[in-house]
């Protein structure tokens, strides 16, 4: 792990004093978050990049007490996704409150605060999202515009040494799969570090692998790639009669959800 005393900043001195603002208001009204997105990131790896957006990642129930309390300090708020995201604007700066992934796999527990790392974010002592749960959200990010591999194996070479590996399966689960891709590429990207992935973690997952290729697939035809891309599979749904793999009873979401996420997607919003 990076040993940093303070994350990155944006060069704009009013991003910083607007996120400031942000951050203590949360905090003086009591209110639980993390920091993550590219603080977090440049915490576990030492990248700093550039950034417009502050994320935070909040529990579900705390989603409409947070805006209540940034609304009350200047911002415009207002609810993207009921299932996922939420957004906060002060003038050209802008906040997003994440409770979920835009999947609906990667919901914010208990889990996240629990393991949460100390940081200081423009002179504020705040919580950073854990990296297992930071590794997690972004391994399911395969959008023909965006792909958060590189990410996940900076992340991996920076502390895969010092992960909390029995964790970061169990909040895989039955999405192992996803997981094991990532530790594959982390291998050949770099191959004098492929150590930094304990073998027992290997070995599990090669053992799931052989244990499904001597079983019998599915009867029904579901396709999980809308797991990882929102609108790179809609022809299996909608000419291949696959089933969705986000729809119950296989995944989590609901028509209405899956449908306003596809439109945001489509859109740009």
């Amino acid at each position: 792990m990076v040993d940093q005393n303070s994350l990155y900043a944006p060069d704009d001195p009013a991003a910083v004093e607007c996120y400031r603002n942000a951050a203590r208001a949360l905090k003086n009204a009591g209110l639980d978050f993390l920091v993550g997105g590219a603080y977090s990131f440049a915490r576990y790896t030492g990248i700093a990049r550039p950034t417009k957006d502050f994320d935070i990642f909040i529990r579900p129930p705390d989603r409409d007490r947070a805006l209540e309390v940034l609304a009350a300090i200047g911002f415009r708020t207002e609810v993207a996704y009921e299932h996922w995201l939420a957004k906060a604007f002060h003038g050209d700066h802008f906040i997003d409150l994440i409770y979920n992934s835009g999947n609906a796999t990667v919901p914010v527990d208990d889990g996240w605060f629990e393991h949460a790392v100390e940081a200081e974010v423009f002179g504020e002592r705040v919580l950073l999202c854990p990296p297992e749960e930071s590794l997690w959200s972004k391994a399911f990010i395969m959008e023909r515009h965006r792909y958060d591999g590189a990410d996940i194996a900076h992340i991996l070479l920076a502390v895969g040494d010092h992960l909390d590996w029995v964790r970061l399966l169990n909040r895989f689960g039955r999405n192992w799969r996803v997981l094991y891709s990532h530790l594959i590429l982390f291998g050949f990207v770099y191959p004098a570090d492929r150590t930094k992935i304990p073998g027992w973690v290997m070995r599990e997952l090669n053992a799931r692998l052989r244990a499904e290729l001597e079983s019998a697939p599915p009867d029904e035809r579901v396709c999980n790639g809308t797991l990882l891309t929102t609108t790179q599979y809609l022809p299996d749904l909608e000419l291949w009669g696959y089933r969705d793999g986000r729809l119950g009873p296989h995944g989590t979401m609901t028509p209405k959800q899956i449908a306003d996420w596809t439109e945001g997607v489509i859109t740009g919003r």
